[in-house]
């Protein structure tokens, strides 16, 4: 290939790439698309809605059209916006479906973060929270009630999709019970529960997050057959169900750490009972889920010594705890169910 022929804008985009997430990330953070919800309005309208300068009106709004996240009817000073079919579905706080937690809690958290990722590259240590305060991330989230729910709203925001897939595809007729471990706020139990009536679950996590989960699982009138457990996951037995999940918990540990949650599962589990994890689960070539990659490079980021894995690290991980048979389901987008049976 001569020189005239190379392009350099794929290296660009990437490079740069800092530049829509900030945009997008700023623009969740300023809930503009929960401000346009339906509407459509213009670009004074909004700057007076979301406290902006004037100088940034036009250039923040049209480079969110430009990256189609929303659309414009007009040109000029008559020009008007509008949230596109995905920000409105997505993006708009008061949509069901909405999957802005985790983009909130990026912006807050992981993208100055990110900023240090060099150092975690050359040192293998985390950059979170720990750096600065010597607290573990867990440690630190748990202490403050505020930065719990948002951390609870970024994950049920990313995890939706998946647990309704996993609650779609998977036969659930043959199991009678169901511990969801890391439960967080119900939301795999009361999805999983709602679509099989006849399965009893359970949301096993520390005792902090017990009152959050009890609270949406009687919002979801579920409460006669979702109940909440508490304990920690490394320090006590689980609770004994026909299916163990596990929504993104495997990915935040060690391997040591992994082998003992994968064998405490296969020790509360029955004969012919399933393990089912929910990971980004990276292929095994490691050539195509680069989402699964920079999850694994944010696990870096966030506690050092944790990764993602390809479903073949499952799958042996899980015949060396005894289990018979795995397999890989998959559900969303980069998203995957790993699935060991006892």
């Amino acid at each position: 290939m001569s020189q005239a022929e190379l392009d350099p804008s794929h290296i660009l985009q990437v490079a740069m790439g800092f530049w829509p997430s900030k945009t997008v990330l700023s623009a969740v953070e300023l809930e503009l698309f929960t401000q346009l919800g339906a509407e459509s309005m213009t670009g004074e309208e909004i700057g007076e809605r979301l406290g902006l300068h004037p100088r940034a009106i036009d250039d923040f709004l049209d480079t969110l059209v430009a990256l189609r996240f929303l659309e414009a009817d007009g040109d000029g000073s008559d020009r008007s916006y509008r949230n596109t079919a995905d920000t409105a579905a997505f993006l708009d706080k008061r949509s069901p479906i909405y999957i802005g937690g985790i983009l909130e809690m990026s912006n807050a958290r992981l993208y100055r973060f990110w900023g240090d990722l060099t150092e975690a590259l050359q040192t293998g240590k985390p950059q979170n929270e720990i750096k600065h305060t010597g607290k573990p991330m867990f440690d630190e989230l748990y202490s403050d009630p505020a930065r719990l729910e948002q951390f609870m709203g970024a994950m049920q925001g990313i995890s939706l999709g998946n647990f309704q897939a996993l609650a779609e595809k998977f036969d659930f007729s043959r199991y009678e019970t169901l511990c969801d471990v890391g439960g967080a706020t119900g939301q795999l139990c009361t999805i999983v529960a709602t679509r099989h009536p006849h399965l009893r679950c359970t949301s096993y996590d520390l005792p902090v997050v017990a009152p959050i989960a009890e609270k949406a699982i009687t919002a979801g009138g579920l409460a006669d057959r979702v109940d909440c457990a508490s304990g920690d996951f490394f320090a006590d037995p689980l609770p004994r169900a026909d299916v163990i999940t596990m929504g993104l918990i495997l990915h935040d540990w060690n391997l040591d750490r992994k082998m003992h949650l994968i064998s405490s599962a296969y020790e509360a589990l029955p004969e012919g009972g399933a393990f089912i994890i929910i990971e980004n689960l990276i292929d095994d070539a490691r050539r195509e889920n680069a989402f699964g990659l920079m999850m694994s490079l944010n696990m870096l980021i966030e506690f050092g010594d944790a990764f993602d894995f390809t479903g073949s690290d499952f799958a042996g991980w899980c015949r060396e705890a005894g289990f018979q048979k795995v397999e890989i389901l998959p559900l969303t987008g980069p998203a995957s169910a790993g699935i060991a049976y006892k």
